[in-house]
């Protein structure tokens, strides 16, 4: 068989990733932690507890991306990937849950770094557009991931959907595995020991640009917002009485529709510019989120979701573009480093 490009293998790559790691919290999440007794407040602490590894790893990952390559750090994400659902297995209390929660949060927070560097470095002159087939696959991935959780947790509970969780991280790392063998001498710009040099210097650089910042400030508030939306959501069609199923077509409809915009959407933006995009997403998302509270009925939550996931694909098809768009040569990891770090806080303090 012919040999997938890079890209299409480490979509598919993160498509199973992403779906493994989202099924154990979208709706299982805040299902299980109310299960398992705990109030509003400590169930915001849980899902907060897999985004803290971002705030901590994010930089140092790209920075690593930027002197060892690749590979090994994919690799590393991935391990935990096939590890982590297992132990949910184990969960008696809520603290053991935040405690599996921020072990599993370590594979999102290198895999999503290394991956956007990568892209990066690897299409130059199609940025945006590699940077949202990459989103937009992997987010499949997580679209279909609520579905198939809400119906495991019908029809088998909690043990049947984190059993779920670990059949696909598996293959993920079984994918990941193949993808970074075949194209391991790829003709990609490598790193050495003038990059390794470079990784204080490129730091302070995107840390100085006010452009980066700001970029970075702005994906940090849409991911507070998706994050809240996306851990009390649930509660909110639960306390009325919706089986979990239907939760799950829910929210998995949100991440269709991201699906479904985001290479559109990031190509446009390497036509038109990052600018006008990242705006008009930021508007559609505000009023979407303004009408949440005014209605509990299915039909009407589900346009307001739709809304919303459109807003949330414009704007975050963007904003990773504009920041590797302001990288210095080399310095693709320290920029994916610092905008998921600050990505993180915001999607850490949301749930909270």
């Amino acid at each position: 068989m012919r040999r997938l490009s890079f890209l299409t293998a480490i979509a598919l790559t993160g498509a199973f990733a992403l779906f493994s790691s989202t099924m154990a919290k979208t709706p299982a999440l805040p299902l299980f932690a109310r299960a398992l007794g705990a109030p509003p407040s400590l169930i915001g602490w849980a899902v907060m507890a897999s985004t803290v590894p971002g705030i901590i790893i994010s930089l140092p990952a790209g920075l690593l991306r930027d002197r060892l390559g690749a590979r090994p750090l994919l690799i590393a994400a991935l391990f935990v990937f096939a590890t982590a659902p297992f132990l949910y297995l184990l969960v008696h209390t809520i603290g053991e849950l935040a405690i599996v929660r921020f072990y599993h949060g370590f594979a999102t927070a290198i895999f999503g770094t290394v991956v956007g560097a990568e892209l990066a470095a690897r299409y130059p002159q199609n940025r945006g557009h590699a940077l949202g087939v990459y989103s937009a696959v992997s987010t499949a991935g997580r679209s279909l991931a609520p579905f198939v959780g809400g119906v495991l947790i019908s029809a088998g509970g909690f043990p049947g959907v984190y059993i779920g969780c670990s059949v696909a991280g598996v293959l993920a790392l079984a994918l990941g595995l193949r993808a970074t063998t075949d194209h391991a001498s790829d003709p990609a710009p490598s790193p050495g020991p003038d990059r390794a040099a470079n990784g204080v210097a490129n730091t302070a650089a995107v840390l100085a640009d006010r452009v980066v910042l700001i970029t970075s400030l702005i994906e940090a508030l849409q991911y507070l917002v998706f994050g809240s939306v996306e851990a009390f959501l649930a509660l909110y069609a639960a306390h009325r009485g919706w089986p979990a199923w239907t939760i799950g077509v829910l929210l998995g409809t949100q991440l269709g529709i991201v699906v479904l915009f985001k290479p559109r959407l990031g190509a446009l933006s390497d036509r038109i510019g990052r600018r006008a995009l990242i705006l008009t997403g930021l508007a559609v998302g505000m009023l979407a989120v303004a009408a949440l509270p005014f209605t509990v009925r299915f039909p009407a939550l589900l346009v307001i979701n739709i809304a919303f996931g459109a807003g949330f694909a414009a704007t975050t098809a963007a904003t990773g573009a504009l920041v590797a768009d302001r990288a210095r040569l080399g310095g693709f990891g320290a920029s994916m480093g610092v905008l998921r770090s600050i990505m993180d806080i915001g999607q850490a303090t949301g749930p909270v």
